[in-house]
């Protein structure tokens, strides 16, 4: 059972019903990056109470987006195929949320899974393909992701790793994603590298 019914019948109401309480989305959104503990889970959403993340992981398992994974000997939770299905729409908000970015609030974070959803939002195919394979390291106000391009494949890890060029933002990600990289400092590598990640990575502001 949805935690909320609006007494409509439609599919818009039955999706809010289904992912559209409050934490719903940021879960599912940290689920599409892989499975995750409930600790996990918590630690990328920090200001979430415990009593309301236990309460959307049953909700979300009741509704059949998100499931326990099977045979494992810790609980992880992983999203169902049906779950899986909220990719392109969580990309699609994040591309309109993308263009009322104000400049961030101190008090506001980057987590690894929140930036890796960012990269694929900002990810262009089209334009990678037409360019040599590279691998970013990324530092991103403190999260550390290693960015692998091949082609139109995108693949982003977290942690520190080898890389043809290594660079540092604060949480700014909102000029980096739109071609302004006035604030990034290169670590490690060739620099003339930050203009293919600004070709790679672009969303409208």
């Amino acid at each position: 059972m949805a935690a909320r019914d609006y007494g409509q019948y439609d599919g818009v109401t039955r999706a809010l019903e289904l992912v559209g309480e409050r934490w719903g989305l940021l879960i599912v959104r940290d689920l599409l990056v892989g499975p995750r503990r409930y600790g996990e889970l918590a630690d990328g959403l920090p200001r979430i109470p415990s009593n309301i993340l236990a309460a959307r992981l049953k909700e979300l398992q009741a509704a059949g987006v998100i499931r326990r994974l099977p045979r494992s000997r810790i609980i992880l939770y992983e999203l169902t195929p049906y779950g899986r299905e909220l990719e392109p729409l969580v990309l699609g908000l994040s591309t309109w949320g993308f263009k009322s970015l104000d400049e961030p609030r101190g008090e506001q974070i980057v987590t690894p899974d929140a930036m890796t959803i960012a990269l694929r939002t900002a990810f262009q195919p089209d334009a990678a393909a037409a360019l040599p394979a590279t691998s970013y390291a990324g530092g991103f106000a403190g999260t550390e992701l290693l960015i692998r391009v091949d082609g139109p494949e995108l693949d982003v890890t977290g942690g520190e790793g080898t890389a043809d060029i290594a660079f540092e933002t604060d949480a700014r990600i909102k000029h980096v994603l739109s071609g302004d990289l006035t604030g990034v400092r290169v670590t490690a590598g060739d620099a003339r590298l930050l203009d293919r990640f600004a070709q790679t990575f672009r969303l409208a502001a």
